[in-house]
C-alpha cells in the first residue's frame, strides 16, 4: 500500500475512534526511521488539555481496528500522542486555529543565508505563510517550507 494511501485510510479509521473520546485528530504520519516504519497518530483537545488516558483510550481502539482490518502491508510501531506544543502546521485549519500565535518556518532553501523565521502568523491564504518578524512582514510560498510550527521556545515553565 503506498504512503499517501496509508495516511489517508488511517485518518479515516482514526478520526470517528478520536471524535468518540472528544478528541481532534490533528495529523496521522507514516514514516520509516532506519529499518522501521512508525504510524504516529497526533491528537488534540478541544481545551488544548491533552490526557495520558486520551492517548490510551484512542490506542487501544485504533489498534483493534488495524488488527481487525489488517490494511497495512508491512509491519510498524503505533504511536498515538498529543501533538505537542511544538505542532507543526500542515492544514488551513491548523493555521486559522493559531493567527496570532508564534510560529517558526524552516525553509527548504534559504533566503538570503537565512534558513529559519520565527514571527507572528498573520495569514495563510492561498498556500502563502505570512508572519511579522521583528524586521517585518514576511511571506513565503508553504511548498517552500520543511515546517511551520507553533514555536515551542516559550518560557512556559
Amino acid at each position: 500500500m503506498a504512503k499517501s494511501n496509508t495516511v489517508t485510510l488511517v485518518t479515516e479509521i482514526a478520526k470517528p475512534i478520536a471524535e468518540q473520546f472528544g478528541l481532534m485528530l490533528w495529523d496521522v504520519v507514516f514514516e520509516k526511521e532506519g529499518a522501521s516504519w512508525f504510524l504516529r497518530v497526533f491528537l488534540d483537545r478541544p481545551d488544548g488539555i491533552m490526557e495520558v488516558s486520551d492517548c490510551e483510550n484512542v490506542s487501544r481502539l485504533l489498534s483493534d481496528k488495524l488488527d481487525e482490518l489488517d490494511p497495512i502491508d508491512q509491519s510498524y510501531y503505533l504511536e498515538v500522542s498529543s501533538a505537542g506544543l511544538g505542532r507543526k502546521l500542515k492544514k488551513q485549519q491548523h493555521f486559522d486555529a493559531f493567527l496570532g500565535q508564534q510560529v517558526t518556518i524552516k525553509l527548504i532553501r534559504p533566503i538570503e543565508k537565512q534558513r529559519e523565521f520565527t514571527g507572528i502568523l498573520e495569514s495563510f491564504e492561498n498556500q502563502i505563510v505570512t508572519i511579522q518578524t521583528d524586521k517585518g512582514e514576511f511571506s513565503v510560498p508553504f511548498s517552500d517550507c520543511s515546517y511551520v510550527k507553533l514555536d515551542d521556545d516559550l518560557d512556559l515553565f
